[in-house]
């Protein structure tokens, strides 16, 4: 007797079916991204690998001198050294900040560019680590504080609060050092390091000046160039 054979044509043409129609969504999906990575010039997966960034990524070169500048949020630009506030800063002699740093030696990087186009906004003082820095005139500290940016930094007034004297990447404080002391031109307040981003090979001293608002809040203010004042 010859077998039965069944055919079952039915389930055969939906296989057929689906597969025709996987292959035709597949197709508009790759036709898709296509078009989109002309049209944007990139990888549509892209913004996801971009958003991985590796612990303690930088935005600068390793060799690179980087600080986020004194927060000024309340400038109107940067004070020239021909306007009355600069000049009287001037006269009053300040002293440089890096004990044994002679003013010949220091260098303008006020309008060095760091990441993202923005000025430097400071003076960069090179030296060992834990030479000491010192009041560059009497006043008061009015805020000791930690960023990650500027690491381990001392805000100083002037004794009228005019203006702030900005002192970052220190290595530690002077002992006893507090919020609201009187401090007297030349006295120690810390010492160089590279806290902050500062690069770990090259201690130094971040020094930015700016005016006063008449908020007198220590983070607001007008830049002024500290190369201009200190020579």
């Amino acid at each position: 007797m010859s077998p039965i054979i069944v055919h079952e044509r039915g389930p055969i043409r939906h296989l057929v079916a689906a597969a025709l129609l996987g292959f035709v969504i597949g197709a508009f999906v790759v036709a898709s991204l296509g078009h989109m990575a002309a049209t944007t010039g990139r990888s549509p997966i892209a913004p996801i690998a971009a958003a991985v960034k590796p612990e303690g990524g930088v935005d600068e070169p390793s060799n690179a001198v980087v600080e986020v500048p004194a927060p000024t949020s309340g400038r109107t630009g940067v004070i020239p050294k021909s306007a009355p506030e600069a000049k009287d800063l001037a006269a009053r002699d300040l002293t440089i900040p890096v004990q044994g740093i002679a003013a010949d030696k220091l260098v303008r990087t006020y309008h060095d560019t760091r990441s993202g186009g923005r000025e430097h906004e400071a003076l960069d003082i090179l030296a060992p680590r834990n030479t000491p820095i010192v009041a560059v005139e009497d006043g008061t500290i009015a805020k000791l504080f930690n960023s990650k940016a500027g690491g381990i930094t001392i805000y100083q007034f002037d004794p009228d609060q005019q203006y702030s004297y900005y002192y970052a990447h220190l290595e530690r404080y002077a002992d006893g050092l507090k919020e609201g002391d009187p401090v007297h031109r030349g006295q120690v307040l810390g010492y160089v390091g590279t806290s902050g981003n500062a690069p770990k090979d090259t201690p130094h001293l971040h020094f930015a000046i700016f005016r006063l608002t008449s908020e007198k809040h220590w983070w607001e203010g007008t830049p002024i160039d500290p190369y201009d004042i200190l020579r």
